[in-house]
């Protein structure tokens, strides 16, 4: 059986985007270990239980740093799934996250696109068929 362990985001500041994972989108900390002088192991998920994470790395090079945000330019880079769009784009609205319109209905559901802290787009998606 193979599956998703974790993709990696790349990150200006590790604590500046844990934070905002975790206030602003409500995810959970899985993981936040040093290994070295400047390296960090963080890894977050939408809750404890999940089994994909997503792991901060810190841009190191000029090539990562300008990757930050952009790394699926113009494209939703996650998908989010929620089984109440509404109750989690009103709370996370309210704490600040940047929104690319409101909830709408689409073939599959309900989406909304929103933004991290660097920019990357995310979809929020209430599926028709969870409900």
């Amino acid at each position: 059986m193979m599956k998703i362990g974790h993709f990696s985001i790349l990150v200006k500041d590790y604590d500046e985007a844990a934070n905002f994972y975790t206030e602003k989108l409500g995810f959970v900390k899985l993981a936040d270990n040093a290994f070295g002088p400047d390296m960090r192991w963080i890894s977050v998920a939408p809750k404890k239980s999940n089994e994909t994470l997503i792991v901060f790395v810190k841009a190191d090079t000029p090539a990562k740093k300008a990757a930050i945000g952009k790394q699926a330019p113009g494209h939703v880079l996650i998908t989010i799934d929620t089984d109440n769009i509404e109750r989690d784009y009103k709370k996370m609205k309210e704490g600040g996250v940047k929104f690319h319109g409101a909830p709408q209905a689409v073939q599959w559901g309900k989406e909304v696109v929103f933004e991290d802290l660097y920019g990357n787009l995310f979809d929020l998606v209430e599926r028709s068929w969870q409900q």
